[in-house]
């Protein structure tokens, strides 16, 4: 836990115009801490791998700190916590990526203790399937108590909320504003249950302006937290897209729920399964499957297996062709089958659809 002393000069730190958290970390892997940032001489900081004059141009300590001591005053009087990147309670995940937070802001009962973290994200103007498929995807995997985390949007987001809670599921909203205010106001009503049920993480400051680009920020950490990240409903551009691929950035693993080629709040989620940027998936069962997670099968509600099912030629032969390996790589596939590679991907989405192969991590595939 960082000192008052440190923590004061941190968010000065935190401050500084275009530094930014990468480069912060670096300063400090070189100088040790916050305080010997602001009091060294800048010459020796730019001995700091890809530190340049322009992003310490702005480094002042009589500006910065003064605005440390208006939110350190917001902090005290707010009781709000705070967790370091050093600190043992920063996620683990979030550690090993580059540009994590090196401070963030917490309220509520947030344990992290449970490995098992999940992000789901999708549209804000989600319709009936995409929310039913939510609640039961999370009513599903409640055997396993994951920690569900997400964004409080409108939509998807509060529907994974609201679900994780109904199943008594620790759940982390990931703020793309300060703990000044809540966004959206309709979801003021839900603060109390977030905070007994888990907590609110933000890394943005009570004087931050309310802007877009906060929300494309805090996705990081919604993906940087999180063992995978679903995407349940998406349009072409929606922002959840961002997050998948910053999920696939930091190589943990993407999932998406497909939907009808007609249907505008699918097309995100078919083209992320059309391109490889996520695995597609259809019941808890496969995510279980898929991150290895171990369940008794028996907590699982039944699926049910189709017992005929019509496969075209090529198909067939890569249906044979898996059926004599316990898994294979998709370019292995096109070789031995004697299939173009762009035309072996299409092929196994539609057996994928068609419930004979499954992919799994790593871009392998076998037969269920």
């Amino acid at each position: 836990m960082l000192s008052k002393s440190e923590l004061r000069y941190t968010l000065a730190l935190q401050r500084v115009p275009n530094l930014g958290d990468t480069t912060a970390k670096k300063l400090l892997q070189l100088v040790g801490s916050a305080e010997g940032i602001f009091k060294e001489k800048k010459s020796n900081l730019l001995k700091a791998a890809g530190v340049g004059t322009f992003k310490l141009k702005e480094l002042s300590e009589k500006i910065q700190l003064d605005e440390a001591d208006e939110e350190m005053q917001f902090i005290e009087d707010n009781n709000i916590e705070w967790t370091y990147f050093k600190d043992k309670s920063y996620p683990e995940r979030l550690k090993h990526c580059i540009d994590g937070p090196i401070l963030f802001f917490q309220r509520g009962n947030i344990d992290l203790q449970n490995k098992k973290i999940i992000s789901i994200v999708g549209t804000r103007n989600a319709t009936t399937y995409g929310k039913s498929f939510c609640e039961k995807l999370i009513e599903d995997l409640s055997p396993l108590n994951p920690i569900i985390v997400s964004g409080l949007a409108y939509g998807i987001d509060i529907t994974a909320h609201k679900a994780a809670m109904a199943n008594g599921l620790q759940t982390i909203a990931c703020l793309a504003h300060g703990f000044n205010q809540m966004y959206p106001k309709a979801h003021k009503k839900y603060v109390n249950k977030v905070e007994e049920n888990g907590g609110f993480i933000t890394e943005f400051w009570s004087s931050d302006s309310f802007d877009r680009n906060n929300f494309l920020k805090r996705n990081r950490i919604i993906a940087g937290m999180s063992q995978a990240t679903i995407v349940i409903e998406s349009s072409e551009k929606g922002g959840s897209l961002v997050t998948a691929d910053i999920a696939n950035s930091y190589n943990r693993e993407v999932f998406a729920l497909p939907g009808r080629a007609t249907d505008s709040h699918s097309k995100g989620c078919n083209n992320l399964i059309k391109t490889q940027q996520a695995h597609l998936f259809t019941s808890a069962a496969d995510l279980i499957y898929m991150l290895g997670w171990e369940l008794n099968e028996a907590k699982l509600k039944p699926q049910q297996t189709q017992l005929f099912v019509e496969l075209t030629n090529d198909e067939k032969t890569i249906f044979n062709f898996l059926k004599e390996r316990e898994k294979e790589l998709l370019d292995a596939i096109a070789i031995e089958c004697k299939i173009p590679a762009y035309k072996v991907a299409s092929i196994l989405l539609a057996m994928e659809l068609k419930g004979v192969v499954r992919p799994l991590p790593g871009k392998l595939f076998q037969v269920i």
